[in-house]
């Protein structure tokens, strides 16, 4: 659930936002075993939809040889961050800061 809420969080950061908001609804579920201590686990979040209010996004968990392990989906409220004085702008391919300022 944690990877769930953690992930949720950095996939609306990638639209720029640099407040995430504030979690509204989450959940995980857990379709098989993921494997044993050791074995890789893959992890793709995407953003669903993102409007004035809220952005909902879906986290996938994916074995070694691709299967679905979890699932899980993250609403958040971000209403409050869309005006964020940090918030930037990428460009189509996600590679560079278009408009504000990278604080690296």
């Amino acid at each position: 659930m944690s990877m769930t809420d953690s992930i949720g969080s950095l996939t609306v950061a990638t639209r720029g936002q640099w407040m995430t908001g504030v979690s509204t609804d989450i959940a995980t579920t857990f379709a098989r075993p993921a494997g044993k201590i050791g074995d890789v686990l893959h992890v793709k979040g995407s953003l669903v939809s993102m409007g004035k209010t809220l952005a909902f996004t879906r986290i996938d968990f994916t074995d070694s040889k691709g299967r679905i392990v979890a699932y899980g989906h993250h609403t958040k409220y971000i209403a409050s961050t869309l005006n964020h004085e940090k918030n930037v702008t990428f460009s189509n391919d996600g590679e560079a800061i278009v408009e504000g300022k990278d604080e690296n």
